[in-house]
């Protein structure tokens, strides 16, 4: 099964919530109407697109079906598609080039989201494309995190920089930075603490952490991606925004939209923050989180 498959299995349940709302809509009105948009904005707004990003996509649809003089209510959805493709672009450049190394990549988001998953299925993914990948253990908070770190790296196959639990993140890292100089590793992932109790903190840390590879890696290129858990709807939307206030970042990894009707939160996750999405999953496998593609993404959600 090809990943477009994959997706498009894996949005059943926001398919089947949100798709099967706006066709029951659009076969009851046999005009496009007023009352049809207000319907329709009722629909976003209760599949997590969240009431800006809902109003935007209602805006454009008035637009451009008085400007294209759409009179059926079927071409109401392709428009409706068309529009949440394009919102999907609006945080920038999705997706992720494998080729675009040598490269730093630092992983952040809250505990239970799925972030070391993440980096182990995006070594396999750099891997798989024929690059050199070495991971570093900078969630030092927990032991658990290390080990689960650990495992993932020997499933990926690729090396991993670690220290005990307590260890300074910065500590591992300047490690890392200097193994992968060495190597003339590709890529280089960094796992961080998943917590932000205290934003200072956590600033502070990452603040630490860029300087090392600054120092040790300046030829690298360096993305910040955050891992958040489609599950959680709108709350997604609120650690990216906090996420952000302390970090550059540069891309989402969104995790476990195979197992949530709330999928329309990578859309107001897009046009809110104005952050590419990057990689999606559906699904448990070590191939199941793969380079976003927003077209994709629209066309598994409404064929």
């Amino acid at each position: 099964m090809g990943f477009f498959d994959k997706l498009k299995t894996g949005l059943k349940k926001t398919k089947d919530s949100f798709i099967g709302k706006v066709d029951t809509v659009l076969a009851a009105f046999g005009v496009v109407d007023e009352e049809l948009f207000e319907e329709l904005e009722d629909i976003l707004i209760t599949s997590d697109f969240g009431v800006e990003t809902s109003q935007k996509i209602m805006d454009a649809l008035r637009q451009r079906t008085k400007a294209e003089r759409i009179t059926a209510p079927e071409e109401v959805k392709r428009i409706l598609q068309e529009e949440i493709a394009a919102l999907l672009k609006a945080g920038g450049q999705a997706g992720l080039d494998v080729n675009d190394t040598p490269v730093v990549i630092t992983v952040i988001g809250v505990n239970g989201v799925g972030k070391t998953t993440s980096i182990g299925k995006m070594a396999h993914l750099f891997k798989g494309a024929g690059k050199s990948v070495l991971l570093a253990a900078g969630d030092t908070f927990r032991a658990a995190a290390i080990d689960q770190l650990d495992i993932w790296a020997e499933r990926a196959g690729v090396d991993i920089i670690k220290q005990n639990e307590g260890a300074d993140p910065a500590a591992v890292l300047f490690d890392a930075c200097r193994a992968a100089k060495s190597r003339r590793t590709d890529v280089l992932i960094c796992d961080t603490a998943g917590r932000l109790h205290n934003k200072k903190n956590l600033m502070d840390e990452l603040a630490k952490m860029a300087r090392v590879v600054d120092r040790e890696l300046p030829g690298y290129k360096r993305e910040t991606f955050m891992v958040l858990d489609a599950t959680t709807g709108q709350n997604a939307v609120n650690q990216a925004k906090a996420f952000s206030e302390v970090a550059n970042l540069t891309g989402i990894i969104l995790t476990k939209l195979d197992g949530t009707s709330k999928g329309g939160i990578i859309v107001s996750i897009c046009n809110d923050m104005k952050i590419p999405v990057r990689l999606a999953g559906v699904g448990e496998g070590i191939d199941d989180l793969q380079p976003f593609t927003p077209e994709e993404y629209a066309r598994a959600l409404f064929e």
